[in-house]
Formats: C-alpha cells, structure tokens, sequence
C-alpha cells in the first residue's frame, strides 16, 4: 500500500499571467519543505465572465487546493465564491481562493498583510498609532493599503490622486465603515495640495504606477516629509524605485514592494499546504533573479 502523501496542486489565475512571480515562490517553498505538489500558471481570459466563473468551479474538479487571484480576476470573482472572510469583503476584492473539503470556495485577500509585513520588515519598531498616512493613488492597490492600515490601528488616513473624483469616490466608500468601526478617520487631499500634504505624516505610500519600469516618478516633493517618516512604495520593479532612491537619500528609512510579493503569499501557502513558510534571503534572490 502507497503511503506517499496527496499531490497537491494550486495555481495563479490571471489574463495575462505569465509574468508573475508567484510560480516562482509557491515552487521554492514546496521543494524546500519537501511536500508533494505544484503551483502553475492558469491563464482565464476574462472576455466571457461565465468563463472564470467555470474556471473558478473547476478547481475542484480537477484536484486544486485553490489559487491566486491576479489582474483582473480580483473583483470579477467576489460573486462567484461562497464565502468571503471579513477583509476581503470590505477591500471588494479576492486574491486567494481555497477549496474546502466540500467543493465550496473560501475567498480572502492577502495583499493587506502582505503590505503590512513589508513595513515591518523595513521598519520593525513601526507603529500604527505613530501618526497620519498619506497614500498617492486610489486604485485597487491603493483600496488593499488603506483598508490594510486601518484594520491595523492607523487612525488618520488621506487619499491624493491625481483624478481627484477618484479620491473621493475612495473616501465614500469606507468613511462611515472606518469611523463606526475602526475609529480611523479618512480624508481626501486635493492633488495640487501634495507637496505640502506630507508635512506632518508618519507614513507615506505610492499606490500607483509611477516609476514602475519605464514610467515617470511619482511627481511629489519630499521637502517637508519628516525624516522620521516611513516612505513605502508597492511597486516591486525596479526594487528601488526614483521615490524610495530621492526618500532614502535624504535619510528616510524605506520599504519596498518586493516584501509585499513575498509575504502576500505566505498565508495562502499556509491554507494549501498546511506549512507557514518564511521569507528568506534565498528566496529573495530567487524572485530578484526574475526581473
């Protein structure tokens, strides 16, 4: 009789997905702690929505402990689950799937935790209750962050976007949610007002796009960010980006977005293969050996 344990199969959902890293890490955590399994690429394009949602059903059928969710599956997705835990209900968003013992999909979103490990990986005494948070942009990053923040203690969180209708639109969505239930106030800051914005926060975030590759740095002025100030940027290529060079520069400490790639991931391993793997140097290198 054959004792060798399930092969177990999980995977990253997405249109397109072959650039992500997430093969990558999941394959280095289970060869390195020896499990029987796989992580692959499975591309659903989302020109027929009730493709994803046959896709999404499939990951039973076909053996799948569950998968990540990527561009732009994450919100298209929210009705096709059977239960949502309680952050990814309030980001809207999905980016784990788990398929329980009976076929039924658990949706969580893991970017939130990712994002706050990066902080404390880059600043380990970082405290929530230490001040305000600006956060440049209001997309789904931005939504992850912000949610991510508040959950954890931050108290007063703005919102600057260049479309200012978008910041707002922001703020609406979970002022009332904040104040009633986490105690955080949330605010909108005009684009025009960004430079003088950052005078007096603790932590300040990049949520776009803005030097990500070839695109232009973020357009924002650090002379009056206090130099106690955490400066964070979710973009993961380049690993350093014009922001986190221009803050680091004038002394600031920094977090990057590749921590947030890694750790993101973490939790979700956890859920599939029932081991909490760590993010080491190895690793790291790894991932930085892809770009």
């Amino acid at each position: 009789m054959s004792t060798q344990a399930p092969f177990i199969l999980a995977g990253i959902m997405g249109w397109p997905v072959g650039h992500s890293r997430s093969p990558s890490i999941h394959n280095h955590w289970i060869k390195k702690h020896e499990l029987n399994g796989t992580y692959v690429y499975l591309p659903v394009n989302p020109a027929n929505p009730d493709d994803l949602k046959a896709a999404l059903k499939g990951l039973s059928v076909m053996g799948f402990a569950g998968c990540n969710l990527t561009l732009p599956h994450k919100v298209m997705a929210l009705p096709m689950v059977d239960r949502l835990d309680a952050t990814a209900k309030r980001m809207g968003a999905i980016n784990t799937i788990v398929v329980e013992a009976d076929g039924s999909l658990s949706g969580y979103n893991n970017d939130g935790y990712g994002y706050i490990q990066s902080l404390l990986v880059a600043k380990p005494d970082w405290q929530p209750s230490v001040g305000p948070a600006l956060i440049m942009g209001a997309g789904g990053a931005a939504r992850a962050v912000l949610v991510s923040l508040a959950e954890k203690g931050v108290k007063d969180i703005r919102i600057c976007n260049r479309t200012e209708s978008h910041a707002h639109d922001l703020v609406a969505t979970f002022k009332d949610d904040f104040a009633q239930n986490l105690g955080t106030k949330l605010s909108a800051v005009a684009w025009d007002q960004r430079h003088q914005a950052v005078v007096d926060v603790a932590l300040l975030v990049n949520t776009t796009s803005q030097g990500m590759g070839s695109n232009p740095a973020l357009d924002i002025n650090l002379d009056l960010l206090p130099k106690t100030a955490l400066v964070s940027d979710v973009v993961y290529i380049p690993m350093e980006t014009p922001l986190l060079k221009a803050a680091k520069a004038r002394g600031n400490p920094t977090a990057g977005g590749l921590n947030m790639l890694l750790h993101q991931a973490r939790p979700a391993f956890h859920k599939w293969f029932g081991v909490l793997p760590e993010v080491t140097p190895e690793l790291v290198k790894i991932v930085e050996a892809t770009f």
